[in-house]
This record gives C-alpha cells, structure tokens and sequence, in this order.
C-alpha cells in the first residue's frame, strides 16, 4: 500500500513510534533502513494530506542513508551495503519481484497489508488456489515469513491456508474478517442510527438540516463505540488462544453440532478434518487465531438467531444495553424513540450475543447446554445475572485499563479467573433458580449479598484460606496488576460459593455474615477446597474425563452448602456453632478426618477416591443431626 490509500495511510500514523522500513504499491518500492521515526511520520502525514499520493512523492532526504524508492518496471535494482544488510540479502542486484518476495519474508515485527492482492498462500496451495493471477510473482508461502505479526488491513492479503501455515509456526494474526470488522460495525451503528433520527424527523421533531449536524457530531463516540466492540472481539480471541488446547474439545463437539444443523461447512471455511483435529490435540496445539476467527462468528451467528427466537430481547432490564448502543447525544434527548426502535429486538440480541461470546467464549453456551439441559435463552438469562449480580463489567474494564502496562498473559489470567467464576455462577443458576428465570428479581436476591460479602470476606474466612488468597494476590501485583484489581480478582474463588451462602443465610434466617463464617469452616473443616482442587488437577485428557472433573468440583460445592445447612438447622439458631455440631457428630467426623489424612498421603488423588470421598460426604449431608 502507500499513503494515499485509507487503510495502509491511517495504519501508518497511528503511532509515533512506527519504523517503516519499507513498503512497495503497484509502482515503486519505497526502502528506508533505518528511518528516524519522527521526521518518517511528518513525512507520511504531509503524503496522507495530499488529494493523491505515491512513494514517489516521498521526499527522499528524509530517507536514511542505503534506502531509496524504486521503480517496479525496472530490469534490476541495486542495493546499497545497508539496505542489504537490513533484510539480510547476499546479491547486490535484485529483480524487484525478488526484492518484493525478500520484504515479504524478512524479520520484521508487523507486515501490514493495506492494499490490493493476495501476497501470502500456505505450501499446500498452488498460486491458482490464490486466484490472483497479477500476483504470482510475488507470492510467498506462510511458512518462510519471519515476521511477528500480520495485520490484514486489507481484504484476503492472505489465503486461510496461509494464515493457518504462518500461525502454526508460531506467528500471529487473526483473519481479514477479524482486522476489517470496524468498517462492517460503523455501517451497522450508521444504519440503525438514521433509522433512530429519520423516525425523529417524520415526527418533525427535527429537521434535515439538524438531523445531518447532528450526525456529523457524533463521529467521534461512533468510532470510539466501534473501535470497543472490536477491541472486544480481539480480545475474546487472545482469551480463547489462551485456553487452545483446554477448549479444542469443545470446540470441535460444537462445530460438529453446527455441522448437524446444516449450518457449517468444515471444508468451505478450512477448519480441520477430524484427523488434524487428533493430531493437534496429541501435540497440544489447539486451533490457530485465523481458525478460532472462523469458529467464534459462527457462535456469535447461532446464538443470535437462538436470541431473537426467544422472548429474551423484551425483557424490560434489557432496555439499558438497547440504550448504551447509541451515542450519547441520541441516549440523553431521544430516549423515547430508542426503546421503539424497529430493529430494537435486534440490537438487543447483537448486545447480549457479543456480550457472551466476547467474555466466555465460542464453546460456552453448547458446554452449559450439555452440562445442564438449559436452552442458549435461559443460559444467556443467567449469564446477564451474574454479569450484573457481580459487577463484572467494572473489573473487565480495569482488566483492559492494563494494557501496555502488565503483559498480556497476565491479563489472559485474570480474564480466565473470572471466566471460571461465569461459568460455575452461571451454572447454579440453571440448576437452583425456577424457569422461567426472571433476570430482575433473581439480581435483586443475590446482588446485595455478593456486595456485603465482598466488604467482609477479610473478616469471615479462615486465615488458611486467605493466606492461599493472598499469595495469589502476591503473584498478581508482582507482575504490576493495581493491588485492588488483584485482590478483587484473587478473591473471586470465594465469592463463587455467594449464591449458596445467600441462600443459606435466607433458609436459616440468620445474618449473611455468620453464614458466611460458617460455611468457608465448613470448608476447610471437611477439606473441601483440597478436594475440589484435587478434581481440578485430574487428568482431562476426553471430554468425558472434563465432565466428571466439573461434576465432582460441583457435587463438592453442594456438599459444603448442605453440610452448612444442617450445622445452621443443629445449632439452634446460632448459626456459628461447627465445633459443638462435630462434637455431636463425632463418629462422622473421626471418620472423615481418617479418609482425608489417606488421601492425602497419595501424590496424585484419581477420580475413583474422590468419589467414595464425595460419596461419604453425601452421607454426612444426609445423617448428620
């Protein structure tokens, strides 16, 4: 590309820090060895502002000593010593094609594409397969890039093959579909916005002329407002990464069941046949970015039509995610207008549907729908729950406030940590609350609770467990996350169990806090945190061993709740008294404490002793007075 095109332009002055060491258009190819980034950007920007430019207008002192702009219809090209030595090349002469291919495969940090043709295909394809006769020539296989990153500014600069190839070798990048998505999005939020004033103007509360002004000033917050919604979407991808080879499983049971509904074509999108699919889960690869980019829209399209099907986009308490879609301007004046939307419904549904797939996943709502029976509505409905009930859109944004600022698998662990307590929260949900589930009231009965005990939780827990809490803690600040953030986030194991303790204390009628006392001595009392963190350890090789891990952590959770509720119901009323109810209870107890010492005498606890485990704590739920 060059400068006089918007998407390598803009690309190219996004910071002041870019080295542009070279570029190349379908005239010249522009090399600068060592450019000095402050003088390169004044010298972009000037070719930005111009009606048209090209590398020829490049002013050519700015341009380090070795470097130059040449002519793509020459014979050859002479190189100096230093751009030589800059691309690593040994010949002094270079056809330009040659020196086109050179660039392409040269140790870079970025190459970006911001102009037209497919430049990039993966060994496996012929040139054909690129459909792109004009750039044969030129074309280089993912395999032999050395660059760190590619960003696809423009449409199909590489061929999916090609990503996967460059990605496996252990590049990164996502899908032109993924890079360019912000010009889709603007067109959505542009549509449905003048649908929103040219309602207001046939009512001739405004006129043409206002309606354009008042389009014009919100150019800003729609970028900003497009710019969120795709950062969202990268960064769902990065967490997905993250998790490649936990979530492969996943991510093949729900492609297979797209593909059952006629709604996927494994071969038409380049997704892995099941042989591959053996074969990265041997090697513990996962699926690559440009694949996770294929699978993750497909999840966002399903869920969307399982969404608008349902009754889910009238539920009043979506109304503030149909009213946070707009521009501020449109939210204060035209809030009337808003909530009658022809497309509300719709807006809805896009809302709720990114919401869900950005923070948890592709994989989520299959994964609940087989562990728990629920439909995607009444999963989606408890998801909003707990996003709310736990105020999870603050500790995201000061997640995303880290950028630059810690490194990014920090980050990724942080956003996994609170993505376990999505998924267990959630899970309750489904199994404890009655359908159909009521979004409003069940944040009115939890919310309250889950803020009281996150003041109090210092105070309630034993110091065992906060010491285990704290050296999470530790772990987080060392590596730069806010003290606050890191306790927040650390703690949230604890606050995973707020439903059974809200519940609890409501059965019970006794305060929050003695309940919450309790309970976390339960735990430690009948080693339920070890166990749970023993059936988390246990190999997960199959989908079904995963099942029965997240079984046992469940049956292990029901336990402490049951086992706190017979200790409120023995203690009359006290709600506290777990020392006088072991005493009471001093045959299970004496053979609880013998099983627990056993167990951990062993290096590596399997799921046959924690089962009889889980199942002796079953009886004390049911025995005990």
């Amino acid at each position: 590309g060059d400068m006089s095109g918007d998407v390598f332009g803009n690309g190219m002055l996004l910071s002041k820090h870019i080295k542009l060491l070279a570029a190349f258009n379908h005239r010249h190819i522009f090399i600068d060895p060592d450019p000095d980034p402050a003088k390169s950007l004044a010298e972009r920007k000037r070719l930005f502002a111009l009606p048209r430019s090209g590398w020829d207008d490049y002013n050519t002192k700015l341009i380090s000593k070795g470097g130059g702009i040449f002519d793509r219809s020459a014979k050859s090209i002479t190189l100096s010593p230093t751009a030589r030595t800059c691309f690593g090349i040994s010949k002094s002469q270079v056809t330009p094609n040659e020196l086109i291919q050179i660039l392409l495969t040269s140790e870079i940090e970025l190459l970006w594409f911001g102009g037209i043709g497919t430049y990039i295909k993966s060994s496996m394809e012929s040139h054909a397969d690129a459909d792109d006769r004009a750039n044969d020539g030129l074309r280089v296989n993912g395999k032999n890039l050395n660059c760190q990153v590619i960003g696809e500014g423009a449409n199909l600069g590489v061929t999916q093959r090609g990503r996967i190839e460059f990605a496996l070798g252990g590049g990164r990048l996502n899908a032109d579909s993924v890079d360019n998505s912000a010009g889709v999005d603007c067109s959505d939020h542009e549509v449905n916005i003048k649908i929103l004033l040219d309602s207001v103007v046939a009512k001739k509360k405004l006129t043409i002329a206002q309606r354009n002004k008042l389009l014009g000033s919100m150019t800003d917050e729609v970028g900003k407002l497009v710019l969120r919604d795709n950062y969202l979407q990268t960064q769902a991808i990065s967490l997905t990464r993250s998790r490649a080879t936990v979530v492969l499983d996943l991510q093949v049971r729900f492609v297979r069941m797209l593909e059952r509904l006629g709604k996927l074509d494994r071969a038409v999108e380049f997704l892995p046949d099941d042989e591959t699919l053996e074969e990265r889960e041997r090697n513990k690869t996962g699926l690559t970015r440009p694949e996770i980019a294929v699978v993750m829209p497909y999840a966002k399209m399903w869920l969307y039509d399982q969404i608008l099907d349902s009754d889910l986009p009238d539920e009043p308490l979506l109304k503030r995610d149909l009213i946070e879609y707009f521009p501020t301007p449109l939210r204060k004046k035209y809030q009337r207008e808003i909530l009658r939307h022809r497309l509300a419904r719709e807006i809805i549904a896009t809302t709720v549907t990114n919401s869900m797939i950005n923070s948890v996943g592709d994989t989520f709502v299959a994964n609940l729908m087989e562990k728990s029976g629920a439909q995607p509505e009444d999963i989606a409905r408890a998801y909003i729950i707990v996003r709310d009930a736990f105020d999870l859109e603050s500790v995201w944004r000061d997640i995303e406030a880290l950028d630059n600022k810690v490194g990014a698998e920090m980050q990724m662990t942080l956003l996994q940590d609170i993505s376990q307590l999505i998924e267990r929260a959630t899970l309750w949900l489904l199994r404890s609350v009655r359908y159909p589930i009521k979004i409003g009231e069940t944040i009115a009965e939890f919310q309250p609770g889950i803020e009281r005990l996150e003041k109090i939780i210092n105070d309630v827990a034993p110091h065992e467990v906060l010491e285990r809490l704290d050296y999470r803690v530790q772990r987080y600040t060392r590596q730069g996350v806010p003290e606050a953030l890191a306790h927040r986030v650390a703690y949230v194991l604890l606050l995973i169990s707020s439903f059974d303790i809200v519940r609890t204390a409501k059965a019970g009628k006794i305060s929050l806090e003695k309940v919450a006392q309790l309970y976390f001595q339960v735990g430690e009392a009948f080693g339920l945190g070890w166990l749970r963190y023993s059936a988390e350890k246990l190999p997960a090789d199959t989908h079904w061993q995963k099942l029965a891990s997240a079984a046992m952590i469940e049956e292990l959770y029901s336990h402490q709740k049951v086992i706190t509720l017979r200790v409120v119901n023995g203690g009359g009323g006290s709600g506290n008294n777990l020392e006088s109810w072991m005493k009471s209870n001093a045959l299970l107890m004496g053979q609880t404490q013998q099983m627990l010492s056993e167990l951990e005498n062993f290096e590596q606890v399997d799921l046959s002793m924690l089962a009889v485990a889980s199942r002796h704590l079953s009886a004390i739920s049911n025995a005990a007075g």
